[in-house]
């Protein structure tokens, strides 16, 4: 293991030779050692140093037992992995503490309780992240930022994250060494927030090039992640080549049979090459040989070639699965040839999601299964990514049924419980909480080997991702009653009966129904609204009844945090309220003043947010600008990281819809007003322009916190609108 030396740190060598009944040998040393620097940095050294980790190697599944000795805890496992889930099954269940993104609440008590547990668990992988979550929240991520979320992982006991890997540096490098200029290669790239959709091919260098700088400072940070990630023992998918080439290709190869592919209202199209092109073999076996001559052998290879877009194949339905047999084999074929221990990934979600101009379902099993056919069984993974969607979306058969497991193939059973990072509770927990067993249950499932979840975008809806990692360690039934009172005292530090009576309603509600995109009527621009959030009377009672525990745990800055959320969705329902009201008012004097309390209440919302940690356009903005060396460069990526938050490109306007303080503020509520002025001296206001000249300013950050945000929630509630 090469990060086997400069992962030994003194500390952990010290507990690891004090603790140890025997001599440790160096895989002992460095299993304990890399899962002990977990728990350092994420829990600081007085607490971490309440445990004792100790690796027993052996073949099973990740394993884990939990004991109490001499005001230690125990933990023994057989991986570094299960060493941390271990420590953080002790923490969570035991001590009532929990480490999340909104922030960590570490409650260790002097003398240690009681607790024994083993759990095995029944899944060699659990899967995390999606494809576009390198785009919705990890585009302009730094090592520190990238440091915190890899120990998440580790603690909640994830160990196959998918990693953006480097993608555009190495394929920079393929490009060019195939002959393309520096320009012709680099003017293949988006802008890097939109890279996840330049990877799939369905778009092309839509708001890029980024500066050719920005490829060395990935290269680096890729090195610290693969580093890092390996020295827990995980398994990182990575890209790989899918077939998209630049149009510049045809200057050296002039007869090369291109292909061309749309998606999402852009005019460019994206060329593709053809499945019986030997150039497609070339540049695919070239990419996986430099990546892995940068970063060493790589496991898991992520290649899609058709994410929400049309196959191009004949009408002959024997001659197109044949096209699909081609398409699947060269795709695998360089990546077998320059690795052959390596594993092909295919995202699951264009396989019930994709239909063909009838409306059908244009990847049905017998396209499927040909598509597959000339792939060994145990070099495809298939992660089926959004049973939810299945289920309580699209109403449609779970995919490893329609597929019957996948035809032999390996599978990880995943969920998709957020799309574009958007903020408001939405999914249904009680779903989350058993639906897995099915599949477990499954007589025909196959070779199911994982279970995670992808979400489009992190940092919301903590309560989900904290079920769905429990569900990595187990193969029962999850039973919410006990969970939730649980998961409170871990994160507020008590469950007073107010508490329990807003998550029984919320359970009903915002976290009973399960809505593809909620978003808000005030984040659309005016006329053009798809309001989606979840409102009904038992939500506001949920939140008033959450908001009223204030008095017993306000000490809790985790109940605060989770107060502002839920009082920012009732909000929001305010907001989009007037502008309904104003929408449909005959008297414009009336309409205009209704218009206008709703802007006035948008801007009190952004205000209240500015005391949440995660929700605010100014870290976005940050970490963008943070990659630049210059201003003109640090303006580029700050501009292409509003651009995905707002106008995205396409037909995609307003999908990510963040209700963040700034974004609310500096453009919801301004661009409201700024029509609504517009209106009322009957002008025009050249909205599409204004938008372009907000991306491309300076955003800067003028909003002050209120000191008591829970008592203007509540004042705010408690006003008839």
């Amino acid at each position: 293991m090469k990060s086997f030396k400069k992962n030994i740190t003194k500390v952990g060598v010290l507990l690891i030779l004090l603790t140890a009944c025997n001599k440790p040998t160096n895989a002992q040393l460095f299993e304990e050692t890399t899962a002990y620097d977990v728990l350092q940095r994420t829990l600081g050294q007085e607490h971490a140093s309440k445990f004792v980790l100790k690796f027993e190697e052996s073949d099973a599944l990740d394993t884990y037992e939990i004991s109490v000795k001499d005001n230690k805890a125990i933990i023994t496992g057989n991986s570094a992995i299960a060493l941390t889930r271990g420590a953080y099954d002790y923490l969570r269940n035991a001590a009532h503490s929990i480490i999340s993104w909104s922030g960590n609440r570490i409650n260790i008590p002097s003398q240690l309780p009681k607790y024994e547990k083993k759990v095995s668990t029944p899944f060699k992988y659990r899967y995390y992240l999606n494809t576009v979550t390198h785009g919705y929240t990890t585009p302009y991520w730094d090592w520190r930022r990238w440091e915190k979320e890899i120990d998440w992982m580790a603690m909640h006991g994830m160990n196959m994250p998918l990693i953006a890997g480097a993608h555009e540096a190495i394929l920079l490098r393929t490009f060019k060494k195939l002959g393309l200029t520096d320009k012709e290669a680099l003017d293949y790239f988006s802008g890097p927030a939109h890279f996840p959709w330049n990877r799939m091919g369905n778009i092309g260098s839509w708001d890029g090039p980024p500066p050719s700088s920005f490829f060395d400072k990935q290269i680096e940070l890729a090195h610290k992640m693969q580093d890092r990630m390996e020295s827990l023992g995980m398994h990182p998918i990575i890209h790989a080549f899918a077939g998209f080439v630049p149009k510049a290709i045809e200057r050296l190869y002039p007869n090369e049979e291109l292909r061309e592919l749309g998606w999402g209202g852009f005019n460019e199209k994206v060329q593709i090459l053809s499945p019986k092109s030997e150039l497609f073999t070339k540049i695919g076996k070239l990419y996986i040989e430099e990546w892995e001559k940068e970063f060493g052998k790589g496991e898991f290879y992520l290649a899609d070639s058709f994410n929400e877009m049309d196959v191009p194949l004949s009408d002959d339905p024997e001659v197109a699965k044949q096209e699909l047999a081609d398409y699947g084999e060269i795709v695998y074929k360089p990546i077998a040839e320059a690795n052959p221990d390596a594993v092909w990934v295919m995202q699951g979600w264009t396989f019930p999601y994709h239909r063909d101009k009838d409306g059908k379902l244009f990847w049905t099993p017998e396209r499927l299964q040909a598509m597959m056919s000339k792939i060994p069984d145990d070099k495809l993974l298939i992660l089926d990514m959004a049973n939810e969607y299945n289920a309580l979306f699209w109403k449609i058969d779970y995919s490893w049924e329609m597929y019957k497991g996948f035809f032999g193939k390996q599978w990880i059973y995943s969920f998709i419980p957020n799309m574009g990072g958007k903020v408001p509770l939405n999914g249904v927990l009680d779903f989350y909480a058993t639906a897995p067993k099915e599949a477990l249950a499954y007589k025909d499932k196959g070779n199911l080997v994982g279970f995670g979840f992808a979400p489009e975008g992190i940092e919301n809806n903590e309560i989900i991702y904290e079920l769905l990692s429990d569900w990595g360690w187990r193969d029962t039934s999850i039973d919410l009653d006990t969970w939730i009172e649980d998961y409170c005292l871990a994160r507020y530090g008590s469950y007073p009966n107010e508490i329990k009576e807003a998550y029984k309603l919320l359970r009903k509600t915002a976290l009973g129904t399960f809505t593809d995109h909620p978003r808000f009527k005030y984040q659309f621009r005016p006329g053009s609204a798809h309001p989606s959030v979840h409102k009904s009377e038992d939500f506001k009672k949920a939140v008033k009844l959450f908001l009223s525990a204030n008095e017993s745990i306000k000490q809790s800055n985790l109940y605060t945090y989770d107060a502002i959320e839920l009082g920012a969705q009732y909000i929001g329902l305010k907001i989009d309220n007037l502008l309904t009201k104003a929408e449909i008012e005959k008297d414009k004097n009336i309409k205009y003043k209704t218009y206008q309390e709703a802007i006035d209440l948008m801007l009190k919302l952004d205000r209240l947010l500015a005391s949440h940690p995660n929700h605010k356009l100014e870290s976005w903005v940050a970490l963008a600008r943070g990659f630049g060396d210059t201003d003109v460069e640090k303006n580029y990526y700050e501009s292409n990281a509003k651009r995905l938050n707002t106008t995205w490109g396409g037909g995609v306007n307003e999908y990510a819809a963040r209700t963040w303080n700034g974004l609310i503020g500096a453009y919801y509520a301004q661009r409201w007003q700024l029509w609504l002025d517009a209106q009322k001296e009957n002008k025009t206001f050249e909205i599409l322009e204004w938008e372009e000249n907000w991306i491309k300013s300076d955003y800067k950050n003028s909003v002050k916190p209120f000191s008591n945000p829970i008592h203007v929630i509540e004042e705010i509630i408690a006003k008839r609108q």
